[in-house]
């Protein structure tokens, strides 16, 4: 698969414009290759954080896909000319991906998060998919690894043959590692957030109606306020007012064409 998806600009930072199964296809025929990639998912964090530092922004610009995870991304580009632009959710393609691999059988690996959450996980998804073939799963220290640590790591998860790996450490730190590893871990890297802790029971996620209205951000500042107030109430606002600037730089732009 060689064709080139479209991108858009949110904020300058590069999202792809593809559809929920779309996103799923590119990364399973990546997978069923053992091709070296990685994949962001892209939410109102990802987004600003990616604006407002460049080096971070360059991590996410060379991603091999930039999916637009937030609603208000996927918003946004509606507003850019690509109508019809639904929300890749991370969580959601996560499941989704994992119920493909069951079925088409390839592998997965998990990396990232603690071990208590990554044991729950493993139980609940084997418990949902049976037949999925999950051939490890690693959480390792908060720490920065060392060289023979890292090594180490690597090689657990070129040995075990996944094709896919799931990468829960959080942004930027996921994306950071993805894009260290690539050329070096022989799988698609999926850098899915907090999709360990929802799948694993963990964290309780936002019911289908706040998610579909782009209401998770707000169910989630209700779940644990004293952790994520400041990158909601900061990155929330610091994108809004960025996209009305954005919006309205494209509407005078095309007044004075």
């Amino acid at each position: 698969m060689t064709n080139i998806l479209p991108k858009a600009e949110v904020l300058g930072v590069p999202v792809n414009a593809l559809g929920f199964s779309q996103a799923q296809d590119r990364v399973l025929t990546w997978g069923g290759a053992r091709q070296s990639r990685y994949v962001v998912l892209a939410n109102v964090h990802v987004v600003v954080t990616a604006a407002r530092d460049p080096s971070f922004g360059a991590v996410v610009a060379a991603a091999d896909l930039i999916a637009p995870d937030g609603a208000p991304v996927a918003w946004m580009l509606r507003r850019l000319g690509y109508a019809g632009q639904e929300r890749v959710s991370g969580p959601d393609l996560t499941l989704a991906l994992l119920a493909r691999c069951a079925v088409e059988g390839l592998s997965v690996y998990f990396f990232g998060s603690t071990r208590q959450t990554l044991v729950l996980l493993v139980e609940r998804i084997t418990a949902a998919f049976p037949a999925l073939n999950i051939v490890g799963f690693e959480a390792p220290s908060f720490g920065v690894s060392t060289p023979q640590e890292d090594a180490e790591s690597v090689e657990r998860i070129n040995a075990s043959g996944a094709g896919l790996v799931f990468v829960g450490l959080g942004c930027p730190k996921q994306e950071h590692w993805m894009l260290a590893h690539r050329g070096r871990v022989n799988a698609v890297m999926l850098g899915v957030g907090a999709a360990f802790d929802f799948h694993a029971g963990t964290v309780s996620r936002a019911p289908l109606w706040m998610r579909e209205h782009g209401l998770e951000w707000l169910h989630r500042l209700a779940s644990e306020p004293r952790r994520l107030w400041r990158r909601y109430f900061v990155t929330n606002t610091l994108f809004v007012a960025g996209a009305v600037r954005q919006l309205l730089a494209a509407q005078w732009a095309k007044i004075w064409q």
